[in-house]
């Protein structure tokens, strides 16, 4: 075999490329002839052996292939069959590439009920303290705080705060961009404790939509405690404004057969005249009164009657009884 693969000049790979019905027999012989389609090509596996590709018309398995590898042991040697076998083609579909469970579960997976174990080297985690064996030092070390057997390491730190900071509420999100001022000068920012203060804190306000998250220093939204907003219009807007749809419309009165004529408005000159006349009036009781002398009182004229001797004479002595 070793002789063969240094003195090979190509021969050996043209005799297995032109296997083609020797290729196409074995897997007919495997696979009915309604499953085998056209050949499409030929994969060279080594010096001495090749893969031949037939189109498979199988039920389910669109764009896949069967592959028939043959292979040559020597110049007088007969080429032989390998294997038949059925492997996606460059357009079928299949399934992702095989991943551990543990690697496979992603962050919101955990439902209620799940267990998810750490690894027990976890590079996120440090020893808090030397566990001991002793139920009574446990005890005490519960009492002076220490209960906690793994604390944060730096490593956890960093991975947290690049998470935190990449995520929806760190200063890239598209809310921090548009907001006018950012986390660390709102009044319902909370800082964090130890050596994450200076970069993260938690969110308090219920408008926000980050309350309840951890959020960085930058992040920003709408609901700053120090926004102040002038509540003005933008619309310029007359003093007096009449509110048509307000208004009240009733029929106007049938005008009469024949309407009267209406009295002619005084004009200016008019309305002058009667003011100055009336500022001249003054009270009657400061005025002098005058005395109109007595009208003597007109007898009827009365026809003269017939010549009466007796009136005629009454008549001319009556002056000189007064």
């Amino acid at each position: 075999m070793t002789l063969l693969l240094t003195l090979d000049d190509g021969s050996i790979q043209r005799k297995l490329a032109e296997a083609v019905d020797l290729a196409r027999a074995a897997v007919l012989e495997d696979a009915g002839a309604e499953q085998v389609g056209a050949h499409v090509g030929v994969d060279r596996e080594d010096a001495v052996s090749a893969s031949h590709l037939f189109e498979a018309t199988v039920t389910g398995y669109r764009g896949w292939r069967w592959s028939v590898t043959v292979a040559l042991a020597g110049d007088e040697e007969p080429i032989t069959v390998s294997e038949v076998v059925l492997i996606p083609g460059p357009d079928a579909r299949v399934a992702p590439a095989w991943v551990p469970w543990d690697r496979r579960v992603q962050a919101g997976d955990l439902g209620v009920g799940d267990i998810f174990p750490v690894e027990k080297d976890d590079p996120r985690l440090a020893p808090a303290y030397l566990e001991s064996d002793d139920p009574a030092v446990e005890a005490v070390a519960k009492e002076t705080g220490l209960g906690r057997v793994h604390v944060l390491s730096r490593h956890g730190r960093l991975d947290a705060a690049a998470r935190w900071h990449g995520g929806e509420f760190g200063p890239r999100s598209d809310m921090a961009r548009s907001a006018p001022d950012v986390c660390g000068s709102c009044g319902f920012f909370v800082s964090l404790a130890g050596s994450l203060s200076a970069a993260f804190g938690a969110c308090t306000n219920d408008i926000s939509p980050a309350d309840g998250h951890v959020v960085d220093v930058a992040y920003g939204c709408g609901a700053h405690s120090e926004i102040e907003v002038e509540v003005t219009s933008s619309v310029p807007v007359a003093e007096l404004v009449y509110d048509d749809s307000l208004v009240d419309f009733e029929p106007a009165p049938e005008a009469p057969a024949e309407p009267a004529e209406a009295e002619p408005e005084p004009v200016a000159a008019e309305v002058a005249e009667a003011e100055a006349a009336e500022a001249a009036v003054v009270d009657e009781s400061e005025a002098p009164v005058v005395e109109v002398p007595e009208t003597a009182e007109v007898q009827p004229e009365v026809e003269p009657e017939a010549a009466d001797p007796s009136a005629e004479a009454e008549t001319t002595e009556s002056p000189s009884e007064h």
